[in-house]
């Protein structure tokens, strides 16, 4: 039986009459790094604030390692935060920065001494001890304030978009670093983020938030390749949403009218389409012909070729490093990405194209708008 180190059960908060979060429950494990992954708004911060003790809930309740904490001080549960501005003392230096939490509890100047220095060497900053914040770089300041975070070894540590004041070259190398320390602490993290390059790289679970709730609990894996809604496949890994009715059910395989083709366009004469295209299902999927259905299709397996059965304009053709992306318009309007690695597409803008993809690839998600 699985014992978890927090537990929030149903919790509901309400800022006048918006309403923030709609009953939200999550159970972490000793040790998890788990992530909010959400647009802003959805109510990430309000969450954490409520672990964190600064915000109280309307309802529901916060256990934290067997006992409810929900009416507790922020500093009477074992619980830190790191938020993204770093919220250094620009007076004191890193030692005195990091120092700063110990001091107020009075804790022994050797005592101390020893922990500061223990966890700048965590964080690779054991030569910074005498610099002021001016003097550091945006990396170093966020090394700082996780070393300030987890001198006292909390029990959960909470962070609010850490990485969002760096840049893109910086944030891709302190996703290494906080994982590793993550995983040499065998401290949990409730980490949040709306950008989902950061919680596929660094998570054990993702939670997708949308408008207060949780749309989508899983692995990185499951949520990337099996997602449950058309906004979970859209917000992890841009999957296209394609939406059409089933025509025809064979041997697990249901065909999809996705459009009606034109046939006084001319491009029936380039090439044969039937304007539809197959989906698998599996058990889950309760559906008959002419049920109308959304699936989601990544970008990557998009596929081109003269037996496909869809009809597409390429509207634009872009390079990003080795990957090459193609934006193509569907007859009805619809546009929908595709993309390559190392390879350039045969297809140029304003040609039309036939387009398709692998039944299996095709994942039928509850559709939301």
């Amino acid at each position: 039986m699985d014992t978890f180190i927090l537990e929030l059960n149903d919790l509901k908060k309400n800022f006048g009459k918006t309403e923030v979060l709609k009953g939200i429950s999550l159970s972490v494990k000793q040790g998890e790094f788990i992530t909010l992954l959400g647009s802003s708004g959805c109510g990430k911060t309000t969450m954490i604030r409520i672990i964190a003790g600064l915000e109280q809930p309307d309802s529901g309740s916060v256990i934290l390692e067997g006992k409810d904490v929900t009416m507790l001080a922020p500093d009477k549960r074992d619980v830190n935060t790191v938020f993204q501005n770093y919220a250094l003392f620009p007076h004191m230096d890193v030692f005195q920065n990091v120092a700063y939490g110990l001091k107020i509890r009075k804790i022994a100047k050797e005592e101390i001494k020893k922990r500061v220095m223990e966890s700048l060497e965590l964080v690779q900053l054991s030569e910074y001890v005498h610099r002021k914040p001016s003097q550091l770089s945006g990396g170093q300041k966020q090394r700082v304030a996780i070393a300030r975070a987890i001198i006292n070894n909390p029990k959960v540590l909470l962070l609010d978009e850490p990485l969002g004041a760096l840049d893109l070259q910086l944030r891709r190398q302190m996703q290494h670093e906080l994982k590793r320390l993550q995983k040499k602490l065998g401290i949990t993290f409730i980490y949040i983020t709306h950008d989902q390059e950061e919680a596929i790289n660094m998570s054990d679970r993702i939670a997708v938030m949308k408008d207060g709730q949780f749309v989508q609990i899983g692995t990185p894996d499951e949520i990337y390749h099996n997602p449950k809604t058309s906004f979970a496949a859209m917000f992890v890994g841009n999957a296209n949403i394609v939406r059409g009715t089933v025509e025809a059910i064979q041997n697990g395989v249901a065909t999809v009218r996705i459009y009606y083709p034109d046939e006084q366009s001319g491009r029936a004469a380039e090439f044969k389409y039937t304007g539809t295209a197959d989906v698998k299902l599996v058990e889950s999927n309760q559906i008959q012909v002419g049920d109308a259905i959304a699936a989601a299709v990544r970008s990557e397996n998009i596929v081109l070729g003269q037996e496909m059965g869809l009809c597409a304009l390429v509207k634009e053709k872009s390079f990003a490093g080795g990957l090459s992306r193609l934006t193509l318009q569907l007859p009805d309007g619809k546009e929908i990405i595709a993309s390559c690695h190392g390879m350039d597409w045969a297809a140029e803008e304003g040609q039309f194209v036939a387009i398709g993809w692998n039944p299996n690839d095709a994942i039928i998600v509850k559709d939301e708008p």
